[in-house]
């Protein structure tokens, strides 16, 4: 299915002009904000899980916010939780509060391994550290991510914009190169923490990093982008995964959320961002969306329908645990197989990675540590 629409004459896809695109976003947004709680009000805070004893996660970014909630959450319901961070004295201070909290009941499972998703080959290391391990991942949940609202652009090590980095290659990478332990683990599920801004981003395969001059750089294009890039990927890696793989892939969004996010914004917009904490979701309530994900039931035999049903993009699971639509870019498929293929050429990992790793055969990435 290829909804999006094409001049008769190039053949190339009509791209909205930006202003409008954003007008649309940031109404989407408003929306969002005003009436997520009455969309949500059926969800009790926190959401009850079931029993993950023998269930283990890996959570990037989960030192604050989202990612926190997420990763207690998980830890409290008997999960073997895997933080995986940049602060490793932080995570390892939350790590010791969780257990004061629980007043000398059982030990909670928890382990911090070192993630910077500013530097591909530190993703290369924490895949290569965990696939050795040769233990089954049951689920990894891509939270971590940044949006610095207003700030010039900037670029990580490796020559990519921040954005584009932190919220789509470096997961994308991540996500790829814990295959063989996602499908060790099956039934799995890799989820990725999107955003309803999606829906205002736009995805030009010859320029990512904003440095053609084709696009001025707003940090609000960055973002958005980088998140429609986001489900546009992982909708052809879902389709990639053979269903003996049992892995199931999602993106979720998990509503307009009071979190860390608010650092990044200039001091005007913080201040009216403080102003509306009656509309924004808490951190927890924020984290329901992704954990449903990772824990309900019916979830596994929802995306395989989705797949017999040759729906163009992966599961895409709304702030009140209900599924949505993702934006009607991602509904593209040329576009989304030209976003894999590029990808694959930014992250150093050969266009058959998917296919080799499901055969247990041996990928190497140009990011590997010399």
């Amino acid at each position: 299915m290829d909804s999006s629409p094409r001049s008769s004459i190039t053949g190339k896809v009509k791209r909205t002009p930006w202003w409008m695109k954003s007008l649309t976003g940031w109404s989407y947004v408003i929306f969002e904000m005003l009436f997520q709680k009455m969309q949500a009000r059926h969800l009790k805070n926190p959401l009850p899980l079931p029993p993950l004893h023998d269930v283990t996660c890996i959570v990037t970014g989960s030192t604050s916010g989202i990612g926190l909630e997420t990763a207690r959450q998980l830890a409290v319901s008997g999960a073997h939780v895997v933080m995986a961070v940049r602060n490793q004295s932080a995570a390892h201070d939350l790590i010791m509060k969780w257990q004061d909290e629980r007043h000398g009941t059982s030990l909670l499972s928890v382990e911090v391994m070192e993630l910077n998703l500013l530097s591909l080959a530190s993703v290369v290391r924490f895949a290569r550290a965990w696939n050795l391990r040769s233990k089954p991942l049951q689920v990894l949940i891509n939270n971590a991510g940044i949006f610095s609202m207003g700030e010039p652009q900037k670029f990580s090590e490796d020559g990519y914009e921040t954005h584009l980095q932190v919220n789509f290659l470096a997961p994308a990478l991540l996500s790829v190169l814990l295959l063989p332990s996602i499908i060790k683990g099956s039934p799995s599920r890799i989820i990725n923490v999107n955003s309803i801004l999606h829906y205002m981003g736009f995805v030009d395969t010859d320029d990512m990093n904003f440095t053609s001059g084709k696009e001025k750089f707003n940090s609000a294009k960055a973002y958005s982008s980088s998140k429609l890039a986001q489900v546009m990927f992982n909708s052809v890696l879902q389709k990639r995964l053979p269903p003996e793989a049992g892995t199931s892939v999602l993106c979720v969004s998990p509503g307009t959320v009071h979190t860390n996010v608010a650092r990044d914004l200039p001091k005007l917009v913080q201040a009216a961002y403080n102003l509306i904490p009656l509309f924004l979701f808490s951190a927890q309530e924020g984290s329901r969306s992704a954990l449903y994900a990772a824990t309900a039931p019916e979830i596994p035999e929802y995306c395989k329908a989705l797949k017999a049903d040759e729906w163009p993009t992966c599961a895409y699971i709304s702030h009140d645990c209900r599924p949505t639509r993702a934006a009607i870019e991602a509904h593209n498929t040329r576009a989304a197989n030209e976003v894999w293929e590029k990808t694959l050429d930014m992250i150093g990992l050969p266009l058959d990675a998917v296919e080799k790793m499901i055969q247990g055969e041996e990928v190497m990435c140009k990011y590997r540590d010399s």
